[in-house]
């Protein structure tokens, strides 16, 4: 029988079973934290940074990604102060230039308050979230995909380019990409990227309460765990 402890999250008292992330048991009590990387069930590693908190202890706190952070007793998160959204919105609007062509990102960049971006777009077709590479090698023991290179040059890569025979073509790499829904109104050709914000009136209900999951229809494009199938 899992143990339990006791935390604080935006000054709510939840519990939560040992070993869970501070991620997973803010969704399951129906406390937004936007994030894109995170696949439950997938090894977090805290690739997008959206999912960032304040950890408070002895009157010091540090901020690190909730997905990545264990629960603990008596711990204490600030999953909405100030300084968390301003630094969440600049991290989404990078994320939104850098690949304006997924409703994903273009969702996430929305819920974090994006109301324009002023990077330059790239319109990349990825953005090393790692959930393919993770889902291949942990859920069908494949291996088929990886991350090559480092810093600029880092992408997702069949081992030489090839599709190796261990391949399963089960598709999950493709299911579970963010890159693979474009927004509603199509996709945006090179030099004519801009931020969407279509799906603005989803976030109404939420005006009163920006920290709660209002089941919006903005974690359709990653398959947010909070949104029923």
């Amino acid at each position: 029988m899992s143990a339990y402890v006791t935390l604080t999250i935006n000054g709510a008292k939840v519990k939560a079973p040992e070993g869970r992330s501070v991620l997973d048991v803010a969704l399951d009590y129906g406390i937004c934290i936007p994030h894109l990387c995170h696949v439950r069930g997938l090894t977090p590693i805290g690739a997008c940074r959206l999912c960032i908190v304040e950890v408070v202890k002895n009157g010091k706190s540090k901020v690190t990604t909730s997905c990545t952070l264990e629960v603990e007793e008596g711990m204490v998160i600030l999953a909405h102060t100030e300084k968390i959204l301003k630094a969440r919105k600049n991290i989404a609007e990078m994320l939104v230039a850098e690949a304006p062509n997924s409703r994903a990102i273009q969702d996430v960049a929305l819920r974090c308050g994006v109301k324009e971006v002023r990077y330059p777009f790239r319109n990349k077709d990825c953005v090393l979230c790692g959930r393919c590479v993770r889902a291949c090698s942990e859920i069908w023991q494949s291996k088929s995909l990886g991350f090559v290179g480092r810093g600029k040059e880092r992408h997702v890569a069949l081992p030489f380019d090839k599709r190796p025979e261990f391949c399963k073509r089960c598709n999950a790499c493709i299911d579970l990409c963010p890159m693979t829904i474009t927004p509603c109104p199509g996709p945006m050709k090179k030099g004519e990227e801009y931020l969407c914000g279509l799906c603005e009136s989803q976030l109404s209900m939420a005006e009163e309460i920006p920290d709660s999951c209002i089941d919006c229809r903005l974690g359709e494009g990653f398959s947010c765990i909070r949104k029923k199938p």
